[in-house]
């Protein structure tokens, strides 16, 4: 895409577990320059150093809440002073929440719309100046399989409803930015294996989470990381305001 390196801004990937790292991991070896965003600063330049080295590419590591718009702007121009061009965003930062609908409060929604829409918003407003200078540029955004059945997973109504924003969030931006040249996806994964939904899964979880889907597993991080790669990619040019499922069938779209 650009002759002088292209770089993939990535939010909440420093978790080794996450769905994050694994796209970032996968971008590196696709030779993407790699910025990895995230609320443990010390993770971050751990897991971008790990990255850069094991893939020989730049890669930047920043402490920033990306429900926080001044440390977001700070930590955007970092990444445009340091590395190539901004040509790739994944949206990944989120938080799960398991409280029922009746237990929730106001700083609880708070907190859980804070993080996966706002963050979502702050961060891909931010990118996206750059990308509409070049006119150039592919945004992905996680929503989640949760959005679409009305939760039936870990999480309750508050997740569920930020998850459902994004999508919206997606399909109106891709109206919007079209014009520049840039689309703008979201991927909806179904149970992964990860630790965002109350800790590492154990066979059990894993097994009653797999249960109604057709393939009878939950699914892989690299999986969810495979499609986001392809939806940043070359090949992914004539896509936009598009929801892919990643759900082993647990969702029939």
């Amino acid at each position: 895409m650009t002759e002088n390196g292209r770089t993939a801004v990535l939010t909440g990937a420093a978790s080794p577990r996450g769905i994050g790292r694994a796209t970032a991991d996968r971008l590196a070896r696709e030779g993407w320059a790699i910025a990895v965003l995230d609320i443990d600063a010390d993770e971050a330049r751990a897991a971008a150093a790990e990255i850069g080295e094991a893939h020989g590419v730049p890669a930047l590591g920043i402490g920033a809440d990306v429900s926080d718009s001044g440390a977001v702007d700070a930590a955007i121009a970092q990444v445009e002073a340091d590395l190539p061009p901004i040509v790739g965003l994944a949206n990944v930062a989120g938080i799960a929440s398991p409280v029922p609908f009746m237990n929730e409060t106001v700083e609880g929604w708070d907190r859980v719309f804070a993080i996966n829409m706002r963050g979502t918003f702050i961060v891909t407003q931010r990118v996206m100046r750059g990308m509409i200078e070049r006119k150039q540029g592919r945004v992905v955004s996680v929503s989640s399989v949760s959005a679409q059945r009305g939760g039936g997973t870990y999480s309750k109504v508050a997740y569920s409803a930020s998850k459902a924003a994004i999508i919206g969030f997606t399909r109106a931006l891709a109206r919007e930015v079209g014009e520049h040249g840039i689309t703008v996806n979201v991927v909806t994964p179904g149970p992964i294996d990860t630790d965002i939904m109350g800790g590492t899964l154990t066979d059990e979880r894993k097994a009653a989470m797999s249960a109604d889907t057709l393939l009878g597993r939950v699914g892989t991080r690299e999986e969810v990381a495979a499609l986001i790669a392809f939806l940043l990619g070359d090949d992914a040019g004539w896509i936009t305001a598009a929801t892919y499922d990643i759900n082993g069938g647990l969702q029939i779209s």
